[in-house]
């Protein structure tokens, strides 16, 4: 009787039953034969196949570390080319195998009954669009014009398939307020080594400018990269892009961690004589943009008391980057020489053929630029971001365009107002972003800039509204 009796509540306080996880067996011993092979075959092969394993591990232990990987890494490694690994760089194949792991991960789950709910909004929507029309429409109107498809319009078309795949990326890995807060804070960190490296650059630094200059230039560029701040993005206007956006995050989290200030001022200073050391007219015109659209959505104009200051300082700091920039309005024909060059490669290589034969209403093909044995690089690009639009997908691709600006912004409008305090701070981030993103993509297609698109697309995840249901 009294063993009955003490039977009862020790039964009682038993756990529910847990799924088996035997399945894990044959897994398991599979990867530990095919290292021991690896071992014995091919040992440097197999050494560096390890930390690969152990990120795929404590992806599957720790969601969020993807996330935390990509961006930390992204604007460390995306300027870098893709010839140390084939077809891919390396932030890409990061992402990637990454992205592996969470969907590994997911279809498991499957067994124990967490079946993921799709709900989709119209940001989402927009992005399938984006996606489709730059990469189905062209090249089917390809197809159907009978017109060769080379690789690199099949490499074009995949770019914004790319920035869904980080947009849901994101979406599955980081769910709770505090991961908000972590990503946020991991991007700004890994931002104030890019801005330190860009603006030292910028200033002549001996060594690092030339080194920069050839691990990250894009091909056959690094001579006209040494006096302006191109960092570890290989582009000065996309490190500007970088500046702004992390600057929109620092912004954000002044307004919501006020005992943060202290770390948070000298990281903007930072911030705003990085994105002016890219040398790059249009990323002046950004910043502002970027400072009037942070006091509009944050409803503060007492920051603008501390940016204007600050972007006095930096005009100083940086006078060498200025004065060379300002010395080309004194070429013969009064303007810089990038400037002329801009307009004429439009006028003479893409605006004949786009608007001819109605080309630009379904685009003219995917890739967005020209072969051109002329150019030291071998190719001119499209240095205009609604041509791109039109260039690659016509209206069907503008069109999608306007409809993602509108979606996200107005995403990014709501999360900023919303009660939760890091998914706020994203949303911020989020406005500003798309909102300099848009203006910006007069002069060139700042939506498919490297580093900076990948943040761009980061930002709108983080400030998806399913992510902001979920309390720490």
């Amino acid at each position: 009787m009294v063993r009955g009796t003490l039977a009862r509540p020790a039964m009682a306080m038993m756990p529910p039953d847990l799924p088996s996880k035997r399945w894990l067996l044959l897994p398991a011993i599979l990867v530990a034969t095919a290292v021991g092979a690896g071992i014995a075959l091919a040992p440097l092969t197999a050494l560096l196949a390890l930390p690969v394993l152990v990120i795929v591990a404590c992806v599957w232990k720790w969601p969020a570390l993807a996330a935390y990987l990509v961006i930390g890494l992204t604007p460390l490694t995306a300027g870098i080319s893709r010839g140390a690994i084939p077809l891919v760089r390396p932030n890409e194949a990061l992402a990637l195998l990454v992205g592996v792991a969470l969907a590994t991960r997911g279809i498991a789950q499957l067994r124990t009954g967490h079946v993921p709910k799709l709900r989709l909004d119209r940001v989402d929507a927009s992005m399938v669009l984006l996606a489709i029309t730059s990469s189905v429409v062209p090249l089917v109107w390809m197809t159907v014009r009978q017109q060769p498809i080379t690789t690199d319009d099949l490499l074009y078309a995949l770019v914004l398939w790319k920035y869904l795949g980080l947009y849901a990326l994101i979406r599955m890995s980081v769910h709770t307020d505090k991961e908000i807060r972590r990503c946020l804070w991991v991007s700004v960190s890994a931002a104030c080594i890019v801005a330190v490296l860009a603006i030292l650059q910028s200033l002549g630094v001996p060594g690092l400018s030339r080194i920069l200059a050839t691990e990250y230039a894009p091909v056959g560029e690094t001579g006209g990269l040494l006096a302006r701040g191109s960092s570890t993005l290989g582009l000065p206007a996309a490190t500007a892009d970088l500046m702004l956006y992390n600057l929109a995050i620092v912004s954000g989290l002044w307004m919501r961690c006020r005992g943060r200030r202290t770390l948070l001022a000298p990281i903007a200073v930072l911030l705003v004589l990085a994105a002016l050391a890219a040398g790059e007219f249009s990323s002046a015109i950004g910043l502002v943009l970027a400072v009037v659209c942070i006091a509009l959505v944050t409803n503060s104009a007492r920051l603008l008391r501390i940016f204007l200051p600050t972007g006095l300082v930096a005009s100083q700091v940086l006078q060498p980057v200025f004065a060379e920039r300002f010395s080309g309005f004194q070429s013969v024909s009064g303007l810089p020489v990038s400037w002329t060059g801009r307009l004429y490669n439009l006028q003479n290589y893409f605006w004949p053929q786009l608007f001819s034969d109605w080309n630009f209403m379904l685009g003219v093909r995917a890739a967005a630029r020209i072969p051109l044995a002329s150019k030291a690089a071998g190719y001119v690009w499209i240095e205009s971001g609604y041509t791109w639009l039109l260039w690659g997908g016509g209206i069907p691709l503008f069109a999608s365009f306007v409809f993602f600006v509108l979606a996200t912004a107005k995403r990014g409008w709501q999360a900023a107002h919303s009660n939760a305090d890091a998914a706020s701070v994203a949303g911020i981030a989020t406005f500003v972003a798309i909102i300099v993103t848009t203006v910006l993509m007069v002069f060139d297609p700042h939506l498919t800039y490297r580093g900076s698109a990948d943040l761009l697309f980061i930002l709108i995840a983080l400030s998806a509204p399913r992510l902001r249901e979920v309390r720490s």
